[in-house]
């Protein structure tokens, strides 16, 4: 199938797309890498009547560093964040996470803030930002604000972004010393849509452990690192109302949540500094 007709913008400032989206609202969308985009246009789920395109904006195309966190602008690749030298060390459930994207041939082109803007439940980035306490910084014509990943993400492939904002940059908090972190997925192939995800970060006295694919959204709670975690990993499995579908039954994700969850738990656990 061929996308319905569209208008095409390429902006170059951060004002055009401003611009564009507060003129446009709801109609307009914006384009970045296009990896989840595309296909929605072209099985026309997406019917819009203007894509602006903002990766000719230079000042999104940036990672900056300042010692507590790493904030990724909108343009930035998911495949040239990979490639940094100092990932591993600056935010290793990141990087350990960014391996489980897709395919190469998609990182390649496809954005970290694009990602989030998608807000597939079964996404990696989305589920890293829950874990790690992340935020979003919006931007519109009328106001910047920032939201916390945990309170972005509301529901299937719905967020808190309105219609006339850009999500401009992510915030993640760098690694803290002493913490240990972990990253892992069940899925029918690699680069597949995760069947359950877990991301985990622990310190001396407790664990956070969030979870993809199974509710409407990435679910992050704390959880007490001593011999009560398989207990309250038992509730924080059947809290979250996994469902049957195409994919797997509803036991099988409460299962791997419990078994896959527990391994995440265990790794973050050895790797703290």
């Amino acid at each position: 199938m061929k996308p319905p007709p569209f208008d095409y913008v390429r902006a170059e400032t951060r004002d055009e797309v401003l611009d564009v989206l507060h003129r446009e609202g709801p109609s307009a969308r914006v384009l970045a890498g296009g990896q989840s985009l595309l296909p929605m246009l072209n099985m026309r789920l997406a019917r819009p009547s203007v894509l602006v395109d903002i990766m000719g904006v230079a000042e999104w195309s940036r990672v900056v560093d300042d010692g507590a966190s790493l904030r990724i602008g909108a343009a930035v690749r998911q495949a040239a964040l990979e490639r940094r030298a100092d990932l591993v060390r600056r935010q290793p459930l990141l990087a350990a996470a960014l391996r489980w994207v897709g395919h190469m041939q998609t990182r390649s082109r496809g954005t970290i803030c694009g990602s989030v803007a998608h807000a597939d439940p079964s996404a990696e980035i989305p589920l890293v930002l829950v874990a790690l306490g992340g935020e979003i910084r919006l931007r519109s014509r009328r106001r910047t604000r920032r939201i916390a990943a945990a309170e972005f993400f509301i529901g299937m492939m719905t967020t808190a972004r309105g219609d006339d904002e850009v999500i401009e940059a992510v915030s993640v908090p760098a690694a803290r010393a002493g913490a240990g972190y972990a990253f892992r997925e069940v899925a029918r192939r690699h680069g597949d849509f995760a069947i359950v995800g877990c991301a985990a970060v622990a310190d001396r006295s407790s664990v956070r452990l969030a979870i993809g694919g199974v509710a409407d959204r990435p679910v992050a709670r704390d959880l007490p690192a001593t011999a009560d975690t398989g207990e309250a990993l038992d509730r924080f499995a059947w809290d979250l109302d996994a469902r049957d579908d195409l994919h797997a039954t509803a036991r099988y994700r409460r299962e791997l949540v419990r078994r896959l969850g527990r391994a995440t738990i265990d790794e973050a656990m050895t790797c703290r500094g």
